[in-house]
């Protein structure tokens, strides 16, 4: 099966208010609003998000589901891990990450925002280009 065939949800529209964030192109689609929000982020090959952490006041965190594709997931200070469909990954808040696309591969997942008090997201560093291109 091919991706566009594996990602169920559609590939969604470009996106472009959390572009500054990312290295490569990404897609949103959102699948449910509050009080769960939860979207399908479609990565092309190549692409991966900003070093970033979930904050919030109480609760919180993310979730990710692999569906499509193969991408990568890492905390800080920890190895890569690589996500296959069906993975999941559960990030608690405080904690610093990435996730995105393998090099040369198409990726999504779903993203769920675990409910929480005055959520925010602390966007940092890209991932280092060198140490992303090795991972195969």
């Amino acid at each position: 099966m091919d991706f566009k065939e594996a990602n169920i949800f559609g590939l969604g529209e470009k996106n472009e208010s959390y572009a500054p964030y990312f290295d490569g192109v990404s897609y949103l689609k959102p699948l449910l609003g509050r009080p769960l929000g939860i979207v399908n982020v479609s990565f092309e090959p190549g692409t991966r998000n900003h070093w970033h952490i979930h904050q919030s006041k109480k609760g919180g965190g993310q979730i990710l589901i692999a569906i499509a594709g193969h991408g990568y997931f890492q905390e800080w200070g920890k190895d890569p891990v690589r996500l296959n469909p069906g993975d999941v990954v559960y990030i608690e808040p405080g904690v610093k990450h990435w996730h995105g696309a393998a090099p040369n591969e198409w990726f999504s997942h779903l993203s769920i925002e675990v409910p929480s008090e005055e959520p925010s997201t602390e966007w940092l560093e890209s991932v280092d280009e060198d140490f992303y291109a090795n991972l195969g």
